[in-house]
Order: structure tokens, then sequence, then C-alpha cells
């Protein structure tokens, strides 16, 4: 059985924080397998927004993070968060809406989101990666500050936050961003470690990074 959900507009910060991966137990329950191996938004967040993820001619296509969120806003509804804990190294969650395995199993593969608005406060010198895309980052050449291109996605290979740079320019007014395109028309691509190494700066306000990255490189 399902019982009443909310009804409440969806907020237009939405952000995807895990996926349903199945039911759990037989009273309704779910399992989910967090995007961030602390789960901090998901276990902060009062209540779950619920969405069926993107189709696969969707995914392909580049978007921004606020189109992502629009695009989620527009299916998604929203289910209060009873009890969540960890089960090995995924989470299981009771939702107030659900109490019945066949539903719970009828919600695997949909996505889980919160509204930016929920997650906790970061520490000094940490970032939501989510925040990260969309910024700019500067690199060098020769001593001086050059833009490099804009941030597609954050990446994470295990040892630390990986930036995947959509490369291009302004236009000459500074008012659009232009990728570089390859012959096949694809935009081109770069990747760029976000270690303390290599990043001196995150403005977050001014949506710029600055770095001592190559820009050639």
């Amino acid at each position: 059985m399902v019982n009443a959900v909310s009804s409440q507009a969806a907020p237009a910060d939405l952000v995807e924080v895990g996926r349903v991966l199945s039911a759990y137990g037989v009273r309704g329950w779910i399992k989910i397998q967090s995007h961030s191996a602390t789960a901090e938004a998901l276990l902060a967040a009062p209540q779950w927004w619920l969405a069926r993820p993107a189709s696969p001619v969707a995914q392909g296509v580049v978007t921004s993070a606020a189109s992502e969120s629009a695009a989620l806003a527009a299916t998604a509804v929203a289910h209060r968060v009873v009890t969540v804990r960890s089960q090995g190294s995924n989470l299981v969650a009771q939702l107030g809406s659900i109490d019945d395995r066949d539903v719970a199993e009828g919600m695997r593969g949909m996505s889980i989101c919160v509204s930016r608005s929920t997650f906790p406060k970061a520490d000094d010198d940490e970032y939501y990666w989510i925040d990260l895309i969309g910024c700019r980052l500067y690199g060098d050449r020769d001593g001086a500050s050059v833009l490099i291109g804009e941030v597609a996605e954050v990446v994470d290979n295990g040892a630390h936050g990986v930036l995947k740079v959509t490369i291009g320019a302004l236009t000459e007014d500074g008012a659009v961003f232009e990728p570089t395109l390859d012959p096949k028309g694809r935009p081109v691509e770069t990747l760029v470690p976000f270690v303390g190494a290599h990043i001196q700066n995150v403005d977050l306000e001014a949506r710029r990074i600055d770095s001592d990255w190559p820009v050639d490189f």
C-alpha cells in the first residue's frame, strides 16, 4: 500500500545524491547507493525527492547543472524520511509514504534527490562537487592566468577529485562560453586534479577556479 505523498512543488535546486538499488525487507524499505562515500546530504535531509532518471538519449546531451536540476524537479515527488541507516556499503531507508515491498521494488533505479539548500555547511577549504560544476577554470601560460574552460563534471579517482573540464573560450564581450569542438563536433575535454598542489583558489560566488595547470597541457 502507498500512503499519501507530498504534492508540494519540487524546488529548483534539486541535486541527485543517490539511486534506489532495490526493496529491502517486507515493509517497504528501500536499499540505496549513495553517490558520496560519506552521504552527508542524504543523511541530513528530512525529505527526499524521487524521480525517474533521464533516458539514455537524454543523458548523452551536454546540459548545465541548472537544467539538470530543472529536469529532475519536473517529475520528482517528495517522500518524508522516517529512518535511514547504513547497511554494509549501502544505506537502507524507510519512507513515510511507502509500506509495501512491491511498491518499494517498483522504485528500483529511481534517482534520489535533495535540495541543495539542505546540504550541511562545508568546512573551510572543502567544496561540494555540485558547486564546482559550471565554474570556469583558469590556468597558467608563461606566468599569466588564462581561461582553460568550464568544469563539466567532477569524478573520483579513488585518491582525490578530478575536474573534467570542457575546453573553450569566451566570446569577445565575455558573456558566453564557447566550447572547443573536435572534428566530429564533440566538446574537447581535459582532466585536472582537484588537489592543493594545483588548485590555488576557488571563488564560488564568481564561479572561478584558479590553478597553475598548464593551459596547453
